[in-house]
């Protein structure tokens, strides 16, 4: 069992019938309607970059650390009314990807979150608040994709909205809130780093059979390889 109530997988890496083969996740903000744009920072992480391991889930890596990101934003909109944050993983092996950070009501004057803002304990600005993400927990919920896998992609998105809040509870599944959010979005600012898991001594991604638009590693004869996966 790994932390937020999920079971802990087991995979041989050499048997038939397991491959995470399947196609490349579209960019998901492409598949909404239009809105504007603006402009978003990090300390921490950057576009295209892999991950610290400080925003990789506890058990991830040996020196995971849980930690959401520094972010801070401008050039939005000036009707803006509240801000939500998310963290969305299109490249889970599941129908609905992942959301590893959902954030919402923060008030419109907020144009920053430090380093691990998105702890279950910390302090948020006006009625802010946090809702259930697909680890279960109401805080953010690091990176771990299936080791072997191709690298995921993680979508660090602001969204401006034009409500003072969004009108959810804390209890809301993270696909209600995007639901919500298409409809009073003003435009979003994003930053997508990614994660995969290095090598473990003795073993090699080649151990593990992935195949991602055309591109493909064999099965070998590894050892069993663990990730989480919901009950």
């Amino acid at each position: 069992m790994v932390p937020g109530g999920l079971l802990e997988c087991e995979r041989p890496s050499n048997v038939s019938g397991m491959s995470l083969e399947r196609p490349a996740a579209p960019d998901p903000y492409s598949l909404l309607p239009a809105v504007g744009t603006f402009t978003v920072t990090s300390t921490d992480v950057h576009d295209g970059e892999q991950l610290d391991h400080a925003q990789v889930y506890t058990g991830a890596e040996p020196d995971a650390a849980n930690t959401s990101p520094q972010l801070a934003w401008t050039g939005f909109p000036p009707e803006t009314k509240s801000f939500a944050v998310t963290c969305f993983d299109p490249d889970a092996p599941t129908p609905s990807g992942f959301w590893h950070w959902v954030l919402v009501d923060l008030p419109a004057s907020t144009t920053s979150l430090a380093t691990g803002a998105g702890a279950a304990d910390a302090p948020l600005p006006g009625s802010a608040f946090h809702v259930r993400n697909d680890w279960s927990t109401k805080d953010y919920g690091g990176a771990y994709p299936p080791p072997g896998d191709i690298p995921h992609r993680y979508y660090f998105v602001v969204h401006a909205l034009d409500v003072d809040t969004l009108g959810v509870d804390s209890e809301a599944s993270a696909a209600v809130v995007s639901f919500n959010l298409a409809f009073h979005t003003l435009a979003r600012g994003i930053i997508v780093p990614v994660f995969a898991h290095s090598p473990r001594v003795g073993t090699s991604a080649g151990n593990l059979p992935v195949r991602i638009s055309g591109s493909s590693r064999s099965a070998g004869s590894g050892s069993l390889s663990r990730w989480p996966c919901a009950r």
